[in-house]
């Protein structure tokens, strides 16, 4: 089973897309870090995962569960 999985997510503000296509896939019991630059999109993802933001496409699910 997948803990946590992104499918094709984009996020925009305005004309800005701050997510482009993302996909991740992480199964139950794995451990995984979060890096990138300044304004790679860490922040966005980890909200869009916690249900604070909502995707303009694609979909989030953790633990089985839609987050939107």
């Amino acid at each position: 089973m997948l803990a946590i999985e992104l499918r094709n997510i984009v996020k925009k503000y305005g004309k800005t897309v701050a997510l482009k296509g993302s996909y991740l896939q992480i199964k139950c019991g794995e451990i995984y870090g979060l890096l990138g630059f300044n304004g790679a999109g860490k922040t966005i993802t980890l909200k869009i995962l916690a249900g604070l933001l909502t995707p303009d496409e694609g979909e989030a699910y953790v633990m089985g569960y839609n987050v939107q």
